[in-house]
């Protein structure tokens, strides 16, 4: 998993509520167990026609937002079924934060599990940064996570808030295999004085 430390790109606005995560990655694309490939259907009923054309005024379609990192949107993000493939869609497109007012609780956590980082703030501090995201290619927002402040191009400064222990993952690239990884010498003494000591097991 990619380390997230700093973030400066330009976001694309989607002022839209209760984005659920069939209108992230619609059902007929869960059945591959990669997490790669998936960001071509990201939003796909809201990207494409029905004979796969884009849909040109979709804000992912737009020029200026086709390799968009910051996701603004509305409340309520990633409601619905629990599918992990949402936040693989999404970090396959190139999107590594969302900023939103409130998320569903299992999909704002399986996006740290897959290197995005989430974030909640009041109504009208999003307001401001989807304004400001509506500048299109004219606008760059920032967001460092270690000082944990989301800066608009106007200057305006957010402060977020973010668990300290996910806080530590994103920062250090460490998904659920990763922090377990860090443990492997320990795992390994372990093992080697529960052999020696049942090694009938």
């Amino acid at each position: 998993m990619q380390k997230f430390t700093t973030l400066s790109g330009i976001a694309a606005p989607m002022p839209l509520v209760n984005i659920d995560t069939d209108m992230i990655i619609p059902k007929q694309f869960l059945k591959t167990i990669k997490r790669s490939g998936l960001g071509v259907n990201l939003f796909d009923e809201m990207r494409y026609d029905d004979d796969r054309n884009e849909i040109a005024d979709f804000v992912l379609n737009k020029a200026q937002y086709r390799d968009t990192q910051i996701l603004v949107a509305g409340e309520n993000f990633g409601c619905g079924s629990s599918r992990e493939h949402a936040p693989w869609a999404i970090a396959d497109f190139g999107i590594t934060c969302v900023i939103a007012p409130s998320y569903a609780d299992i999909f704002y956590n399986n996006c740290f599990k897959n290197g995005i980082l989430p974030i909640a703030l009041p109504q009208e501090q999003v307001d401001v940064l989807m304004k400001d995201a509506e500048k299109g290619s004219n606008a760059r927002i920032e967001v460092d996570l270690e000082a944990q402040t989301i800066t608009s191009s106007d200057g305006d400064v957010f402060s977020f808030e973010v668990d300290a222990f996910k806080k530590h993952c994103l920062m250090n690239g460490l998904d659920d295999i990763g922090l377990t990884m860090e443990k492997v010498k320990s795992i390994d003494q372990f093992e080697a004085a529960a052999s020696a000591a049942r090694p009938w097991v």
